[in-house]
């Protein structure tokens, strides 16, 4: 078991950001390998540790701010971040900062030294080596998905929700910790449960710590939590989207397939259609989705809803000059364990993402959401996302920029009607996404020279020209039967 988490987190987890001199043709990124006896050198300490863990969404984040120290002899510029091998493989979204420098980010990659040992590293490689007795904030950033379980597994159909978050009120560190204290924000004040600590309650916020004693490197203190969350855990096994650019058309059309599943609480009783009927006139509080509010860009046009049946009009679209929101009801509500797969798509003026650089090599710049989808309360979690930007026939020289950490990018040919060479598709896969990813954009430059915008007439009137000769050369072919005069 521990050696297919440690795999899986091997496929998926390279958190790298993408240049915009990003080279297609040099691998993403290489996983460092280190001796089986590997243990982080003990050359940091951490003077003060602050982590937060928010549970307010159907999954956790978790910030940490720690201030480190080299007592080393020698400056050092390699941190390790620990995580245990069960939970590894759900992380996502890693990132490591100067919490003084805004913007700043450090590289980070995971490193592999036995696959069967219980605790993995991610290493963070600081932009200066920090010397001895020198002090540095850092802010470690990222978040876990699917590793909060409903308790108890089944509930009725109107029944509250609880889920349960085991975790350590000791930070998981590779390094001597001298003070620390974790907090945990919860969405609602009613926590029944609480094993382990002597958490200080605070409404909807508990505090374990702090502890002023030494802690050391690999210390654990097991403990659990289990708080009401009557709403839906929305979780998308795989997200495909697609961006289509039409320079003719002057339009960007995009298409979302959703593979969706909601890792809530199950039925223990048969779905009660009647008496999910009735409670829709009060709308009380509900693990089941009922809805998703999905909200475009201000412009958008011909938005569409469909699933594996067909149509679906249980939807409504509003756009107005300052917002647009497409407002989307499955075809039955999704309760703990149910699945629904569906699409959207929608089209909207290329103007507002496409800028025009003056250069001989007729340079493009479009800048475009490296994901959009639902926007809810309860947050929603992307196991995979599969982004294909697909450009104009005769694109070239692609290069793009995102904050996003990438597993894989491939540049490929999308051939559709009337292509000759097809057109160059730029394919990003990202793992453990989530929705605060809303906010961060993609942003691909391309040279479009002026002769391949007339690849596309040109072809459409040879091939006219080519069905009037052939049907003239057929006409002008004698295959009456009669002899020849």
């Amino acid at each position: 078991m521990r050696y297919d988490s440690l795999l899986a987190a091997c496929v998926t987890l390279f958190p790298i950001i993408i240049s915009g001199d990003s080279n297609l043709s040099e691998p993403l990124s290489s996983q460092q390998i280190l001796p089986n006896n590997f243990k982080p050198p003990q050359v940091f300490q951490n003077v003060n540790l602050l982590r937060n863990t928010n549970l307010e969404k159907g999954y956790v984040r978790e910030t940490v701010n720690v201030v480190i120290e080299n007592i080393d002899t020698k400056p050092q510029s390699e941190y390790y971040v620990p995580f245990s091998v069960d939970v590894i493989g759900n992380v996502g979204g890693l990132e490591v900062r100067d919490k003084k420098t805004p913007g700043s980010s450090f590289k980070t990659d995971l490193v592999e030294y036995d696959p069967y040992s219980p605790t993995q590293f991610f290493r963070t490689t600081l932009p200066q080596p920090l010397s001895p007795k020198s002090q540095l904030t850092l802010s470690i950033t990222y978040h876990i998905l699917s590793t909060l379980t409903p308790l108890p597994f089944k509930i009725g159909q109107n029944d509250k929700q609880y889920l349960r978050y085991a975790f350590s009120t000791y930070t998981p560190s590779a390094y001597p910790t001298l003070k620390q204290k974790t907090k945990l924000k919860f969405p609602t004040p009613e926590v029944p449960d609480a094993i382990g600590g002597s958490p200080e309650r605070q409404g909807s916020t508990f505090t374990y710590g702090p502890y002023n004693d030494l802690v050391p490197a690999g210390a654990l203190e097991p403990a659990s939590v289990r708080y009401e969350f009557t709403k839906p855990v929305i979780h998308a096994t795989l997200l495909e989207r697609d961006i289509e650019v039409s320079h003719w058309g002057g339009n960007l059309a995009t298409e979302e397939r959703y593979w969706l599943t909601n890792q809530g609480a199950h039925l223990k009783a048969n779905f009660n259609r009647v008496q999910w009927a009735a409670s829709q006139y009060y709308k009380p509080a509900t693990s089941a989705l009922r809805e998703l509010n999905v909200p475009l860009k201000v412009g958008s046009l011909n938005p569409y809803f469909t699933d594996d049946i067909g149509n679906v009009s249980t939807s409504r679209f509003r756009s107005n000059k300052r917002d647009a929101n497409l407002e989307l009801k499955p075809r039955y509500p999704v309760f703990g364990g149910w699945k629904y797969s569906f699409r959207i798509g929608w089209d909207a003026d290329l103007a507002s993402f496409l800028r025009v650089l003056k250069s001989p090599q007729g340079g493009h710049v479009l800048k475009v959401p490296f994901l959009e989808g639902p926007r809810m309360g309860e947050g929603v979690s992307y196991g995979k996302v599969e982004l294909q930007v697909i450009l104009p026939e005769g694109a070239k020289n692609v290069k793009f920029e995102t904050g996003v950490p990438l597993v894989r990018v491939e540049e490929t040919v999308h051939r559709t009607f009337m292509d000759t060479v097809g057109r160059t598709t730029l394919k990003l896969t990202a793992m453990n996404v989530v929705d605060e990813a809303r906010d961060k954009p993609l942003i691909v430059t391309y040279d479009y020279p002026f002769s391949a915008a007339f690849r596309k007439p040109v072809t459409i009137f040879l091939g006219i020209v080519a069905v009037f000769v052939t049907a003239w050369g057929i006409g002008r072919l004698d295959v009456s039967i009669g002899k020849q005069k």
